[in-house]
């Protein structure tokens, strides 16, 4: 209250600093955080990029059926596993008028990994993909679209020329939960052609959920002996297979950085180049922080001067003003969350994802709360540090030496 005019541009300089910081937070939460229908994310394991190399030339895609069926089903120990399709997009005319959907194929198992919330029917089985049954599962969006919003179990639509039968709606998934979002979903054997069956290499993705999360290692170890006997499709330019039984963050990491470039030490230094970019982002706003808190914590040298006078020990003004800076940040923490609230509708307008919406949680609430006191202990301990050198009687002339 001394100086209103510093507080608040402290303030907003702080408020719009974490502000920022947390609508990344929500969208890192959006990404990586369980949430129907992937609720069972921790006991998950991906296997999303399979790769042969040579010393010249490398060749690296999703993995194929033959691959996913005979060395990742076939994991032990395990509690259940799936294959399925990448998104394809699709076209459904009805009456007339052209409905475009994105489509996924899956066996039986899938339904089982993922937690969906039917709002009609239920899943089709493994029975149904084995037998190459033409029955689909639809969102709600779909069932919309196509059957006026009214009950659409046992109901058919036309695709690829064939009639499929639905069994069950369910609400609709995000884009960015990779593995759920579709809006249709039919079984892998209702394809035309066999011919995915005999490939290792394709468009598929394998999905492994783990009885408990300390199998994971023993899992990934096993995974990776049984790459050297993955037949080579071109045996004279290619002499290795790699390729990773994932955690979902680390599936991310080695999309971006490269199947042939991943090893063990990747998700880490990933980890550590995402804290140095956040940190990296806090030092701006932070120096400024520290030249006004400076300004602001000098202006009181004669109450600096008195108290050393009085025998004030250096710690005790430090813990005072870093104390009085953490609740200075905290305050702006508690703004920043209700500026971070009305900045996620407009990030949800002006980047529309299908079916994801950013929000707010008590998630994003406590790291929000964390990065308000880490910014208010870097920016205050300087300053503190600087005015507990002051001595006494520089103090009480307003000096700043």
């Amino acid at each position: 209250a001394r100086r209103k005019a510093f507080t608040a541009i402290s303030l907003f300089g702080i408020s719009m600093t974490l502000a920022v910081l947390m609508a990344a937070t929500a969208i890192l939460d959006h990404l990586f955080q369980a949430r129907a229908p992937e609720t069972r994310l921790d006991r998950t394991l991906l296997v999303t990029r399979l790769g042969q190399y040579g010393d010249q030339h490398g060749m690296t895609s999703r993995p194929g059926y033959a691959f996913l069926d005979q060395f990742v089903r076939t994991l032990p120990g395990i509690e259940s596993a799936s294959i399925f399709s990448t998104l394809q997009a699709g076209a459904i005319y009805r009456d007339g008028a052209r409905v475009d959907v994105m489509l996924r194929r899956t066996d039986g198992p899938y339904w089982q990994i993922l937690d969906f919330d039917f709002l009609e029917g239920g899943p089709y089985s493994a029975a149904d993909d084995e037998m190459g049954r033409l029955v689909a599962v639809i969102n709600e969006d779909v069932r919309d679209r196509l059957f006026d919003n009214q009950p659409a179990v046992g109901r058919t639509f036309q695709l690829e020329g064939r009639s499929f039968r639905v069994v069950g709606v369910v609400r609709r998934a995000a884009l960015t939960q990779a593995m759920a979002y579709s809006q249709i979903w039919m079984p892998i054997g209702s394809l035309k052609s066999s011919e995915y069956r005999e490939r290792m290499l394709g468009d598929f993705t394998g999905a492994v959920l783990v009885k408990n999360r300390r199998d994971i290692p023993a899992l990934q170890r096993e995974f990776e002996s049984r790459l050297p006997r993955v037949p080579l499709s071109n045996p004279k330019e290619f002499h290795m297979t790699r390729g990773g039984l994932d955690t979902p963050f680390e599936s991310f990491v080695r999309m971006i950085a490269g199947n042939r470039q991943f090893d063990a030490s990747t998700p880490g230094r990933f980890r550590i180049i995402l804290a140095v970019i956040a940190l990296l982002f806090m030092a701006l706003p932070a120096l400024n922080l520290i030249t006004l808190n400076l300004s602001r914590i000098l202006e009181r040298g004669p109450e600096i001067g008195v108290r050393r006078a009085f025998g004030a020990p250096r710690s005790t003004l430090v813990r005072q003003f870093v104390f009085e800076n953490v609740v200075m940040t905290v305050i702006g923490g508690v703004i920043a969350f209700g500026i971070a609230g009305f900045m996620l509708p407009i990030l949800n307008r002006l980047v529309p994802l299908p079916d994801a919406q950013l929000t707010l949680n008590l998630r994003v609430f406590a790291w929000g709360m964390f990065m308000a006191l880490l910014f208010g202990v870097l920016s205050g301990v300087y300053p503190a540090w600087r005015m507990s050198r002051l001595h006494p009687v520089n103090a009480l002339r307003g000096g700043s030496q």
